[in-house]
């Protein structure tokens, strides 16, 4: 006897519910977009790798309403202390160099798991649900979407959606369906990481690195009584806390108590050759893999999920124009992998540099440790470009493809000025105006739809970067896509088309 599959039918459906599927499936919720998402786990991660969420991250949960959570939960690392072996170096102070480019300055130490956690509860509370236990058997591309076989302890289901978002992490099995190359290498060494207890040697509010002539140490404060993460490299052999832990604490003089956990793992560089093929589209680990310097990774898949249900909203709510659907999904590969591209080069270099074994490496990893980085960490802080620098370091400094503009903001994420971040809560399109004479309606030109709106007239901003006689066209990310002199609307208009929205 032939058993029906039941089957169900949605707009998106999601692969994979870490950090990059959570954050997806939430903004398609708040949009009002239907979304299904699986995941082969009983539940959210419990140990995790990834635990830094950067200023722009923050800005990201800001928008969803749960940024005091992050913050009441989350250890902050105020600065990065740069040393050799035990000796402990001058600290850049993250929270000086970020001060004018973020509400949320530093790096706020809140574990995988934890976002994970927190993202899947405010889902619950937006009555959807992560069908955990289901792994994707078969993913087949039609006309009209994609359909998804599925497993659950034996038990098949079936799936029909117009998109799915591959967000299954390194070895993605959507991505392995589709066959798209994942070019890059693999380091020949091995990453440690441990959380340890009663930690002596180490403040508990910076961000730790320290070079010896084999090796590094990389630490980031978990809470108070010395409770750290430490990093590591070692040569191909496989480490273990027993072989690894001593010889950390005699070559950078540290002690500890307690050892929660240990892991090792190899480093991979690598990129997805497409980020979207069809109505199916990769984000986070799926995508883009890199090494933990910076602690970049979780932050730039949180970004990718909210770029990319983005546009899918604007696809679903009508606001393209039937040849503008296309446009308007492929700018979230245009945009997202030069990112995730530039990211993995950069890491790579950094990594190569830092986890080289002894020679001429050694020799310039003490040479910075002792020499260049006490300079940079006086110098830096002193340049008037120092807020350049922490918006690296945060990922504000992040540039999209628009129209051709001479105002600086445009393509980059809204500066903050008062409280005009407030306003993205509504995940809309909107129109801004800063100080000035205060002047009603929208500007004239042709193209401009009635849904977005009047624009919202804003204190002057003090820095000066949002000018009182332009009228900025904001994207529910938060990016701003033209600027335009007051009264000429044209350049708005070019935008809009530019996203395939009418």
């Amino acid at each position: 006897m032939i058993t029906a599959v039941p089957e169900k039918t949605t707009d998106v459906l999601i692969v994979g519910a870490g950090p990059t599927g959570l954050m997806a499936a939430l903004v398609l919720a708040h949009a009002g977009v239907r979304a299904e998402i699986i995941d082969p786990k009983p539940g959210p991660t419990r140990e995790s790798r990834a635990l830094g969420v950067q200023a722009r991250s923050m800005e990201l949960y800001a928008q969803l309403g749960l940024v005091d959570q992050v913050v009441a939960g989350s250890t902050t690392a105020a600065a990065l202390q740069l040393g050799w072996q035990d000796r402990p170096g001058r600290r850049v102070e993250l929270t000086f160099l970020q001060q004018r480019v973020s509400d949320y300055p530093g790096l706020h130490v809140f574990e995988q798991s934890r976002n994970e956690t927190l993202l899947y509860e405010a889902l619950r509370a937006r009555d959807r649900e992560v069908r955990w236990g289901d792994r994707l058997v078969d993913l087949t591309v039609e006309s009209d979407g994609v359909r998804v076989l599925t497993d659950h302890d034996g038990e098949l289901s079936r799936v029909n959606a117009r998109w799915c978002i591959g967000a299954d992490g390194a070895t993605s099995m959507v991505r392995r369906q589709l066959d798209v190359p994942f070019d890059g290498v693999t380091d020949p060494g091995r990453f440690w990481v441990a959380d340890v207890r009663q930690v002596r040697g180490l403040p508990d509010d910076v961000i730790n690195l320290r070079f010896g002539t084999d090796d590094l140490l990389l630490s980031f404060p978990l809470g108070p009584g010395g409770h750290h993460r430490l990093l590591g490299v070692v040569g191909d052999a496989e480490p273990t806390a027993e072989s690894v832990l001593p010889g950390v604490t005699t070559t950078y003089g540290i002690s500890y108590g307690e050892i929660d956990w240990f892991a090792h793992y190899r480093v991979h560089h690598r990129v997805a050759a497409r980020f979207r093929q069809g109505p199916v589209f990769l984000a986070g680990d799926a995508a883009h893999v890199h090494s933990p310097v910076g602690g970049q990774g979780m932050n730039t898949g949180l970004q990718d999920a909210h770029n990319l249900a983005l546009a899918i909203a604007d696809v679903v709510a009508g606001r393209t124009d039937p040849s503008g659907d296309e446009l308007r999904l492929d700018r979230y590969q245009t945009e997202r992998r030069p990112v995730a591209r530039h990211l993995v080069d950069l890491t790579d270099r950094a990594f190569t540099l830092m986890s080289g074994r002894g020679g001429v490496r050694g020799v310039i990893r003490r040479q910075f440790a002792t020499g260049l980085a006490p300079l940079v960490a006086t110098v830096v802080p002193r340049l008037p470009a120092r807020s350049r620098f922490g918006g690296y370091l945060g990922q504000t400094r992040i540039r999209y493809p628009m129209p051709s503009s001479d105002d600086p903001v445009v393509g980059r994420r809204l500066p903050p000025a008062g409280d005009n971040h407030a306003l993205l809560a509504d995940f809309g399109w909107q129109l801004h105006r800063y100080g000035g004479t205060r002047q009603a309606g929208r500007d004239s030109a042709d193209g401009i739809p009635g849904w977005l709106g009047e624009p919202h007239q804003l204190p002057a901003d003090p820095t000066g970067r949002l000018q009182p006689d332009r009228t900025y066209l904001v994207r529910p990310d938060g990016f701003v896509a033209a600027s335009a002199a007051i009264g000429d609307g044209s350049a708005i208009a070019t935008a809009l088309a530019q996203h395939g929205l009418r």
